[in-house]
């Protein structure tokens, strides 16, 4: 066969097969059976020199421009391929702009958060500085240092989560003002507020859970009074629910004060004229309050004929049942985002 219409059978061959191929390999392994060191244009085009005199010229030519259409051939098979990958992609990826949209849902603070931050900016507004203890307590701080040694009944009041006989989980956040107090004394005044998580293994039920969390405040100072945390209390309530809010004492008992009073407000559900929520009273019950017992500041470092104090506290997850009017304290803990959602 002559060598020019070698040339030309060869282009078209290539250029067929470049046509046909379907990816990038197929296109490589044209660009080496044609254009490779050992490929069949290159041959010809290497042997110019053994042709005869006359057939050099016509041979390169046309050698040169097989070369060029059969590298112009390939580059537009890649074009080829890179747009029909991108139309499949594209296609692959559309979106219908006329199905209904996606909503994203935002995250937002848990309810208990939110009331925790609340109860303690008003604190810390009025002039309380929040001070943190660790939740797993020895028993001197939970209970012996507090007035409540181990044979005392009030121990039987919060059954408890012990780790050793020695090592509890805090069943409530008064230990924090105990060890503030031990601290800093004999400085004066002292005014902390302790938030934190508690446990009590016995209770759960629609308004008690075996984990909860509390924010117990704390005042020493000279000359302080029962009328003082009355007051104090007061302020707070009506900074947290409205000035509408009216606060009762009841007289109780807790070990670590004395005089100690159970604290309630008029029913934020009904206004006080009385519903199931409230059994009628027209009050509900969010802490305890009193004075510090003497013991208990002799505990801390304090002398109790110099100096008297306050404490008061309550239960964080129930003041944010009654600020949003949640019937059953386990929706704080079951994570359903509708719920959370609503507020």
């Amino acid at each position: 066969m002559d060598v020019l219409d070698e040339l030309q059978d060869l282009r078209e061959d290539a250029l067929r097969e470049l046509e046909a191929a379907g990816d990038e390999d197929d296109i490589e392994r044209v660009r080496v059976r044609y254009l490779g060191r050992e490929g069949s244009v290159t041959l010809i085009l290497r042997g110019i020199g053994e042709l005869p005199t006359e057939q050099r010229a016509d041979v390169g030519r046309l050698g040169n421009r097989v070369k060029a259409e059969i590298e112009s051939a390939i580059e537009s098979a890649r074009s080829r391929l890179a747009a029909e990958s991108r139309r499949r992609k594209l296609r692959e990826d559309a979106v219908d702009v006329t199905s209904p949209g996606r909503r994203h849902f935002y995250g937002r603070r848990h309810p208990i958060t939110q009331a925790m931050d609340e109860v303690l900016g008003i604190l810390v507004g009025m002039g309380y500085a929040v001070a943190t203890g660790p939740e797993v307590e020895t028993d001197w701080y939970n209970f012996t240092g507090l007035n409540i040694p181990p044979d005392h009944p009030a121990r039987d009041m919060q059954d408890s989560f012990y780790v050793t006989d020695n090592l509890v989980l805090r069943t409530q956040t008064s230990p924090v003002q105990l060890r503030h107090m031990e601290k800093v004394a004999p400085k004066l005044p002292v005014r902390i507020v302790g938030p934190g998580r508690v446990f009590r293994r016995g209770d759960d039920d629609a308004s008690h859970s075996p984990v909860f969390h509390q924010c117990e405040a704390l005042l020493v100072d000279e000359g302080v009074t029962f009328g003082q945390l009355r007051g104090t209390l007061l302020d707070f309530a009506r900074r947290l629910l409205g000035e509408h809010v009216q606060v009762r004492f009841r007289p109780s008992y807790f070990p670590f004060t004395e005089p100690s009073a159970e604290v309630d407000i008029s029913c934020t559900v009904c206004g006080g004229t009385g519903c199931s929520t409230c059994s009628q009273t027209g009050f509900l019950e969010i802490g305890g309050a009193g004075m510090v017992h003497p013991l208990v500041l002799e505990n801390g470092g304090y002398d109790p004929e110099q100096v008297s104090g306050f404490a008061f506290g309550m239960g964080v997850d129930r003041m944010a049942m009654l600020k949003w009017s949640i019937p059953d304290i386990r929706y704080l803990y079951q994570n359903d985002v509708r719920f959370l959602q609503q507020l």
